[in-house]
């Protein structure tokens, strides 16, 4: 009640010093009325993640894909703002898919706009989605008329049911950000015996193909089943390809200048770490943080090192191909 009349006094003082008091009016009252604030910051996180792939940064390799899906998103966001405006009644279906957008465009749209077009987007759907009405007694309080005799608006929905919704407000997004960065399902268990150590792969990029599924699962060795992660594609590249044994006997070394593999491709992965798109360097594991159950074709690594278990596939196609055969590892020149 403090914060209302102290609001209501400097609003009568801004009415009495400021220029065109029926404008002024006019316009709050008719922001008032809808989720103002969450549409501006959908149209702001929309212009955002429009911007990214049109500007002249040299962090972006190209246009390609995942600048096609910047502006799908982008413009879809903005849409969805002006939807909040327009059609204030329709708040909860567009901040859902609105939601849904920001949280995918995190790998499909440069890391989401670097993260500021995806937060807003959330910002934005969230706010949209716990929107109610304002009441007669917020809008007026006190009885003094803030708008300048703006017409009082009704709050059509209980009370229950505005806190039910702002509560929903703040859940949803965990919930939806949960089930993407969450632990992966697990999957199949390999049929081919790995190796007791899975020997270390590095390379300078991986760039898979089609959309990648992932999951954890236990592989069979000699020295008993190894917990896993299983990514799945349709198509993997591999540039400057280079595979190190370390299970203690004769050190084997397998280099390559770029390794395609097609058909079923399967890799089975104990550690994974490299930099997302050349910028955000992450490491997975199967128990810390798995890979994303799901990975749109548009994500790269780069300066990739990882646990090799085992790997399968209908077809390899090695460029430049070399194998060298070293001693024991840790023995004396």
């Amino acid at each position: 009640m403090f914060l209302s009349a102290w609001r209501a006094r400097c609003a009568g003082r801004l009415d009495a010093r400021l220029p065109w008091p029926r404008r002024r009016a006019a316009l709050r009252h008719w922001r008032r009325t809808r989720p103002f604030w969450a549409g501006l910051l959908l149209l702001l996180g929309g212009a955002e993640l429009l911007l990214v792939p049109l500007s002249p940064l040299t962090v972006l390799v190209s246009l390609g894909l995942g600048g096609l899906a910047a502006l799908g998103i982008g413009l879809a966001l903005m849409v969805a703002g002006l939807f909040l405006w327009c059609t204030p009644a329709a708040h909860h279906y567009v901040s859902i898919n609105a939601l849904i957008l920001s949280v995918l465009s995190f790998a499909a749209t440069n890391l989401g706009g670097f993260l500021v077009g995806m937060g807003l987007g959330i910002a934005g759907s969230a706010m949209g989605f716990g929107w109610t009405v304002v009441r007669e007694d917020e809008a007026n309080p006190g009885g003094a008329d803030g708008a300048g005799g703006a017409a009082e608006v009704p709050d059509p929905a209980p009370a229950r049911g505005g806190t039910a919704r702002k509560v929903l407000a703040v859940g949803l997004p965990v919930a939806l950000l949960a089930a993407v960065g969450g632990p992966a399902p697990r999957a199949g268990a390999a049929a081919v015996p790995a190796p007791r150590t899975p020997p270390t792969v590095t390379t300078t990029m991986f760039a898979p193909r089609g959309f990648t599924l992932a999951g954890v699962t236990e592989v069979p060795t000699a020295g008993g089943p190894l917990r896993a992660m299983v990514l799945k594609m349709t198509r993997a590249s591999l540039t400057d390809y280079r595979l190190t044994t370390r299970d203690g006997g004769p050190e084997l070394g397998l280099s390559a200048d770029s390794l395609d593999l097609s058909g079923e491709v399967t890799l089975y992965l104990t550690r994974f770490s490299g930099c997302l798109e050349g910028l955000v360097c992450l490491t997975f594991t199967p128990d810390t943080l798995p890979v994303p159950p799901v990975v749109p074709p548009f994500v790269f690594m780069t300066q990739v090192d990882a646990e090799q278990a085992l790997v399968t596939a209908d077809l390899i196609v090695a460029n430049g191909l070399r194998l060298r055969a070293g001693g024991h590892r840790g023995a004396a020149p």
